[in-house]
């Protein structure tokens, strides 16, 4: 499979992924808990059909130390018992953040579970989150990106 167009050379892809790479580094950076990270961006890359994203940010919890079991059950969080309840309300929200054109926006009871677990700073943290690796997901599978052959701290 070839990507529709070369992310990886274009002068343009260059700047603009600059800019989502540093989004994103921020929200690495702060409070947010980076396993908590990492099922976001998996969760996320699997509503939007985004295998690259997708086979990086499994790799990269993988080489973090999360196990194998958890990393398949990030599709069925509602049904496994091995998310706690702060990563289960981040997965949620994550739903309704990827999922905004299905409904009337994320409903305030998936909200306010969040800001049980998450202060005001990591609430913030992670909805940037959601919206960069949304972003990210957006421009993989419009341009089709191919996946597979991620190498785990490939991009630094």
């Amino acid at each position: 499979m070839e990507a529709r167009l070369n992310v990886f050379t274009s002068p343009l892809a260059g700047k603009l992924l600059k800019h989502f790479a540093s989004a994103g580094k921020v929200v690495t950076d702060s409070g947010l808990p980076m396993t908590t990270q990492e099922l976001v961006k998996i969760r996320a890359s699997q509503i939007n059909g985004c295998g690259f994203c997708l086979d990086m940010h499994t790799k990269e919890a993988a080489a973090a130390g999360e196990t194998a079991q958890r990393l398949h059950m990030v599709a069925t969080w509602r049904e496994a018992k091995v998310f706690t309840e702060a990563e289960r309300a981040a997965l949620e929200l994550t739903e309704q953040g990827t999922r905004l054109a299905d409904g009337a926006g994320v409903p305030d009871e998936v909200w306010e579970n969040a800001a049980k677990h998450y202060d005001e700073e990591q609430l913030l943290a992670l909805v940037s989150l959601i919206a960069v690796i949304n972003a990210f997901n957006r421009l993989n599978v419009m341009t089709q990106q191919p996946a597979g052959d991620y190498v785990v701290g490939q991009f630094g």
